[in-house]
């Protein structure tokens, strides 16, 4: 299985950021990142996405969404269709994340339905998947990821090789805690075996990003992992030096 040439690293701003945050945020990041060796992504609340779109034009740093909604359009007030993010210049939208999961009840059917209302819009999905504490003390790590990353592909088909994967460990989301890189090479290895049944040789293409608190001092020994390609950090995005360093360490 050949591997994607670039990794992807993006910033989920999570709900953080204001005007004048998102301005000195992005002139750093410009400032610093120069021609990275890796894609990189940053995912802003839905109100700044103007403000972004604005900011990050001629850099590499793509736009992204912090969700989508599986909707085109219609009485759903307060969500967001592909379509909408399309205007905006949106390239990723993050769906599935454990948040959404856990305080808005996003299911596994609902999180497939996002991904695929993004596909259609030409935005890729960043899909989420991860268990939490109580089910990998349980042993149920694997069987949890490969459910949750069974509805996408089941909806999705052969557009499946079009999306991006981010294992986020719920247990080390914000917590401090982190998957060693081996427990976390070993889920995105488990990942990327579904994919490739799924998707055959196309799998090759599909990153599987990181994402339970990656920061500056673990980044290199996650990202030098097999099957990491990359990662979804959150609280260190909101710092320009800590997200250079990541970015710096993605080759």
């Amino acid at each position: 299985m050949t591997h994607p040439k670039k990794k992807l690293i993006a910033g989920n701003w999570k709900m953080n950021g204001s005007l004048a945050a998102n301005a000195a945020l992005v002139a750093a990041l410009r400032e610093s990142v120069g021609t990275p060796s890796c894609d990189v992504a940053v995912c802003v609340p839905a109100p700044y996405l103007a403000q972004v779109q604005g900011l990050v034009d001629g850099s590499p740093l793509a736009l992204g969404a912090q969700d989508v909604s599986a909707h085109a359009q219609g009485a759903y007030t307060g969500e967001q269709s592909a379509a909408m993010l399309k205007d905006f210049g949106v390239r990723y939208a993050i769906v599935g994340h454990s948040e959404r999961r856990q305080y808005h009840g996003e299911s596994d059917d609902t999180v497939a339905a996002k991904a695929a209302a993004a596909l259609a819009a030409g935005i890729t999905p960043i899909v989420c998947v991860g268990e939490t504490l109580s089910e990998r003390e349980a042993g149920h790590t694997q069987e949890v990821v490969r459910r949750q990353l069974a509805a996408v592909i089941h909806a999705n088909g052969h557009c499946i090789s079009e999306i991006v994967v981010a294992y986020e460990p719920v247990w080390a989301i914000g917590t401090g805690k982190t998957a060693t890189p081996e427990q976390a090479q070993a889920v995105h290895a488990v990942l990327r075996t579904q994919l490739h049944h799924a998707a055959g040789d196309l799998a090759g293409r599909i990153r599987i990003l990181y994402g339970g608190s990656m920061n500056a001092a673990n980044a290199a020994s996650l990202l030098a992992q097999a099957d990491i390609d990359g990662g979804l950090i959150g609280g260190a995005s909101l710092k320009a030096p800590d997200f250079l360093q990541i970015i710096a360490a993605a080759r």
